[in-house]
């Protein structure tokens, strides 16, 4: 962290890596839930317990473009190895 206590950009994309890790490690272990994830998403990280990285990732999701993908989130704690991460693909209603 600097010395404001903000994380930096090198800390934000350790811990993103961190974290993704162990939502796939979560999907290889439990492959059923595959089937009711969509095809080429894109995934986005929400900590629960780390609010300056969910503000960071969130408001990443809304620079980028998802390319027309879907987007699943990924609720986990970054503090709580252990606990296990919920996954969320909103489903979005045709105008």
């Amino acid at each position: 962290m600097d010395s404001n206590g903000v994380k930096t950009k090198v800390q934000i994309v350790d811990k993103n890596l961190q974290l993704t890790e162990r939502v796939m490690a979560y999907l290889m272990a439990n492959p059923d839930i595959f089937e009711s994830l969509p095809d080429r998403f894109e995934l986005v990280i929400l900590p629960d317990d780390d609010a300056e990285l969910r503000s960071y990732n969130l408001e990443l999701l809304d620079k980028c473009e998802s390319e027309g993908r879907p987007v699943v989130f990924a609720r986990l704690s970054a503090t709580h190895p252990e606990a296990t991460p919920q996954l969320f693909a909103p489903v979005l209603k045709a105008a």
